[in-house]
């Protein structure tokens, strides 16, 4: 038996008359996504419509989010009369009802070429997951798919985002005519939230006036410590490599309840200058999933991954490089026939003015990105290593407004970002480019 907070109850059960667009907004774990889920299935049960979309950043966060939501998603309250299906529109959830056969697509929304997956479509009503993260364009597209329902209605969901954060500007329509319905959500709303959890979680939140403001109270805060805020998803992007691939090598850190991620990267040569290319991301976290695995399931998956990148592109990393402090990852790659290197970690470079030696690594990661000399590589297709908790962790990686340090949290991916960052600069961009960050004594 499910037990629902006040705030759920209302959200599932509230009346949708002369309701176009509903925001869900607040905190993580709030119990927004498991409360949405039941509201959209009895939308679904009585809606008009055949046809409805969930998007998310990518397809595989809108099934893990919605489809599935940890055993409680569409998938589960639909067991008896549905089932995942394919058609010449893509993946969804199948319902035979009273109401009559319903199909539900889950997408992707976080790349401008997503918006070719909904062109020509119409849909009864839309649920956006993570919409602070979904692209602009899309989100405008998806709007317009719903014009002709007989049923319209939006259900939004997201953390709170920068006040200034472009999507908001596509609710005013609902807003402006008096159809838009807003609702803010705390970890207290979560039932399963209580107690000494609540606490602990309470206290790792006031590291950082940012990270108390935006996780504990879910209010939109501007992130002005952000520390690779010059990061921008238009000039940062790239679905075709310019110039000549001169290597290829992989980055991994690990952890078992902290994320395990691994990137793929290729270096090319244009023109004279070097650029760096993020192509694709292995990311698991135990606590994020709940699921922790075996250091030696690591990495046979990153095996796995290694050669899907090799598959797909045809370069072999010529180097794998694994934080020394994380031998666990090294030794078990190496008995699977994996040689590894130890990444330059930063632990060898001078201490910066807050006491930090990863500062040199930081600022060559914010110079890369500044410079456009590094890029995120986009397919058209979906995969399941894209660049989600890449793009996620660099929106809230923050410094304490104190001590000007960087906050250890939100920083699986950056980390590891920052050692594939320090292989590119010390082998190629420090011979072209005029950027004066020295690490060593």
């Amino acid at each position: 038996m499910i037990t629902l907070s006040r705030k759920q109850q209302e959200n599932v059960y509230a009346d949708l008359t002369g309701i176009r667009a509903e925001l869900n907004e607040g905190t993580i774990r709030s119990g927004k996504t498991m409360s949405d889920a039941l509201k959209m299935a009895i939308v679904y049960a009585s809606s008009p419509d055949p046809l409805h979309l969930v998007l998310a950043y990518n397809q595989e966060q809108a099934y893990r989010m919605f489809m599935d939501c940890e055993g409680f998603g569409l998938e589960h309250i639909f067991a008896d009369c549905g089932e995942i299906r394919h058609d010449e529109h893509g993946d969804h959830l199948w319902l035979n009802l009273p109401t009559g056969e319903k199909r539900i697509y889950y997408k992707g929304g976080g790349k401008v070429n997503a918006v070719g997956a909904i062109t020509g479509m119409s849909f009864g009503t839309i649920t956006f997951l993570e919409f602070n993260l979904l692209n602009k364009e899309v989100i405008e597209e998806a709007f317009r798919r719903t014009k002709v329902a007989k049923f319209r209605y939006h259900l939004i969901e997201q953390n709170p985002p920068a006040p200034n954060r472009p999507n908001l500007e596509t609710l005013n329509q609902f807003v402006l005519t008096n159809t838009f319905r807003f609702r803010h959500w705390i970890p207290s709303d979560n039932p399963m939230l209580t107690g000494k959890r609540a606490k602990e979680w309470e206290e790792e939140c006031k590291a950082s006036d940012y990270l108390y403001k935006r996780d504990w109270l879910g209010e939109r805060v501007m992130p002005q410590g952000a520390i690779y805020g010059n990061f921008d998803t238009d000039k940062n992007s790239a679905m075709m490599l310019q110039g000549k691939v001169v290597d290829a090598f992989c980055s991994a850190d690990g952890g078992q309840s902290d994320a395990t991620t691994c990137s793929y990267n290729l270096v090319t040569l244009y023109e004279g200058k070097y650029y760096l290319y993020r192509m694709a991301n292995y990311y698991h976290s135990g606590e994020e999933s709940n699921e922790t695995k075996a250091g030696s399931v690591y990495a046979r998956e990153i095996r796995d991954f290694i050669n899907w990148c090799h598959t797909k592109w045809g370069y072999r990393p010529s180097r794998i490089f694994v934080d020394p402090a994380c031998k666990w990852l090294s030794e078990e790659l190496k008995l699977i026939g994996i040689k590894t290197d130890k990444a330059d970690n930063n632990s060898r470079d001078k201490t910066s003015s807050n006491g930090m030696k990863i500062e040199t690594g930081i600022e060559r990661g914010r110079s890369a990105i500044g410079n456009q000399v590094f890029f995120l590589f986009e397919t058209e297709e979906e995969h399941p290593y894209g660049h989600y908790h890449f793009i996620k962790e660099l929106g809230v990686y923050t410094r304490n407004e104190t001590t000007g340090k960087p906050i250890d949290k939100n920083n699986h991916a950056m980390d590891e970002f920052r050692y594939s960052i320090n292989y590119f600069f010390t082998k190629y961009a420090s011979k072209v480019y005029d950027i004066q960050i020295k690490g060593g004594e």
